[in-house]
Order: structure tokens, then sequence, then C-alpha cells
């Protein structure tokens, strides 16, 4: 259970930093 647990944040850190350096490209591209 642990280890799911653990996987299951791991993936939402990654979705959640994939989702900010969008954020970033778009902005710079903005400027």
């Amino acid at each position: 259970m642990s280890s799911v647990k653990k996987h299951r944040k791991s993936k939402i850190a990654k979705h959640k930093r994939k989702k900010r350096r969008r954020q970033n490209r778009h902005k710079k591209r903005k400027v």
C-alpha cells in the first residue's frame, strides 16, 4: 500500500512539474 501511495504521489509531482514547465515556456514565448 505504501509503495502504491508513493508511486501515485511521484506521478502527480511529475505531472505538476510538466505543467509548470509548460507555463514557463509559454511566458517566455510571449515576452
